[in-house]
């Protein structure tokens, strides 16, 4: 079992950054077995991927829509994954999810997610 807990959203004006965090911590789970990422859910719309890194932060992807503006990093020390956002845009405004996953058994565990609003 793996206990993932999100923070850093809020309201900021189109053009704005903020900084989101994500704590997660297992009793039998090291932070650096676990492959970490963000998704979101806009208003009306389904969960969409937004980032993912590797155990060591040596391998990033992102979402085309993110690119360029969304930075994805982890500090293994604190067993913390953060997602630093700039340049927001209104259609950034989505309920943010962090995501934690194991190989061995395949799981994957959920925040209760924070809410990012973009105001224009």
């Amino acid at each position: 079992q793996v206990h993932v807990v999100e923070s850093g959203g809020g309201l900021v004006q189109a053009g704005g950054s903020l900084r989101l965090s994500c704590a997660a911590s297992g009793r039998t789970v090291a932070f650096t077995d676990l492959a970490m990422g963000w998704f979101r859910q806009p208003p009306g719309k389904g969960r969409e991927f937004v980032a993912n890194i590797g155990w060591n932060g040596g391998s990033t992807d992102y979402a085309d829509s993110v690119q360029g503006r969304f930075t994805i990093s982890r500090d293994n020390a604190e067993n913390t994954l953060y997602l630093q956002m700039s340049s927001l845009k209104p259609e950034d405004t989505a309920a943010y999810y962090c995501n934690a996953a194991t190989l061995s058994p395949p799981s994957n565990y959920w925040g209760q997610g924070t809410q990012v609003t973009v105001s224009s």
